[in-house]
């Protein structure tokens, strides 16, 4: 299996997505909040720790986490886009790391068809 991480991310945005617009999801923001975690959790338990995985897995928690934050704690989220911009840029530049593999070792132990 290749790398995982866009394809999960884009599932996981696209249904939550999609359910918040045919009014699927109950009004509970919480709801979204936790979809975000876990499908950042999963970019990283599916693909396992690459320089991919590293940047969308926890660039996904944080939309949660500021998703949640928006919605209990009322911050505008003129506050909270600066803030993930400036989580998403650290992420890439820990992504150049020469500690962090291009692809996950799980990955390279399995033959390619």
């Amino acid at each position: 299996m290749r790398d995982a991480s866009l394809p999960v991310a884009l599932i996981v945005v696209g249904l939550g997505w999609l359910l918040w617009e045919f009014r699927l999801f109950p009004d509970l923001d919480w709801i979204i909040a936790l979809g975000f975690v876990i499908g950042g959790v999963l970019v990283l338990v599916i693909d396992g720790i690459n320089k991919n995985s590293i940047v969308l897995g926890p660039f996904l928690v944080g939309i949660g986490v500021a998703w949640f934050v928006h919605d209990r704690y009322f911050m505008p989220w003129r506050v909270m886009i600066p803030g993930l911009l400036v989580l998403l840029g650290l992420l890439m530049l820990v992504a150049r790391s020469t500690r962090i593999p291009e692809r996950s070792l799980r990955h390279l132990d399995t033959p390619q068809k």
